[in-house]
């Protein structure tokens, strides 16, 4: 895949560490995967997908990327090759739809979150994760005269939305009132928003101390007003 198109679909999670275990935990806590029917929406090479199979053999995944797709299928055998604004399952089908950092890339954000409520079942959830708008580093890059750089680049969400969306034009940041919005309308409410640092396994990786405490500080500022800058937003969405 070239580098345009992996900033156009994000990268997904290729090795599993702390950080997307630390996101498994908080599907299991907010929504119901004990033999329920789980969808992942968008689901990449799987990696969430075949660690939710050990709660539920009922996990069914898609992604509009063939080649994930395929990766994903030798280890998730319901996967399908699909868009998230066109959903390929019957309306009130499950009890999770889990969208992970797939809402900033896809072309219609509305529509694919009236499909994921399409077909959740009433008293279904779907647990969220997107970037934050307020997370001082946008880390999908960005392009400049018309090419492409990959990268975490500083400040590029506080600007306006003309000058912000021309330099990344590629990828979504969001405002808490942008992720309500999309509900408006919507036979569902969300029952908790809040945002969330990463996990910083890369710098742990490279330089151990000096990456635990930085994982320590800001997972302890999840909990104080500081949490405003957190990477992502983690949103739970109940169909009523």
């Amino acid at each position: 895949m070239t580098i345009e198109k992996r900033a156009e679909r994000g990268t997904p999670s290729l090795v599993w560490r702390a950080g997307q275990e630390r996101r498994l935990a908080m599907i299991r806590q907010w929504a119901h995967t004990q033999d329920a029917a789980i969808l992942v929406d968008g689901c990449g090479i799987g990696a969430y997908a075949t660690h939710l199979l050990a709660d539920s053999s009922h996990v069914y995944a898609f992604d509009i990327e063939s080649s994930r797709v395929a990766v994903a299928h030798e280890h998730v055998p319901n996967v399908h090759i699909a868009a998230a604004e066109y959903v390929p399952y019957p309306d009130n089908t499950f009890d999770t739809v889990l969208s992970h950092e797939v809402l900033e890339h896809v072309n219609d954000d509305r529509l694919a979150m009236q499909e994921m409520v399409r077909v959740l079942r009433p008293g279904g959830r779907i647990v969220l994760f997107c970037p934050n708008r307020w997370y001082p580093f946008e880390t999908h890059g960005h392009y400049w005269h018309g090419t492409y750089h990959f990268g975490n680049t500083p400040l590029i969400n506080y600007l306006p939305d003309p000058i912000r969306n021309r330099l990344a034009p590629h990828v979504r940041a969001y405002t808490r009132r942008q992720l309500l919005a999309l509900l408006e309308g919507l036979p569902a409410r969300p029952i908790h928003m809040t945002r969330i640092f990463g996990a910083y396994d890369n710098i742990i990786g490279r330089r151990p101390a000096i990456g635990n405490a930085l994982r320590s500080v800001l997972h302890a500022a999840e909990r104080t007003p500081l949490r405003l800058f957190g990477l992502s937003h983690l949103m739970v969405i109940e169909k009523i």
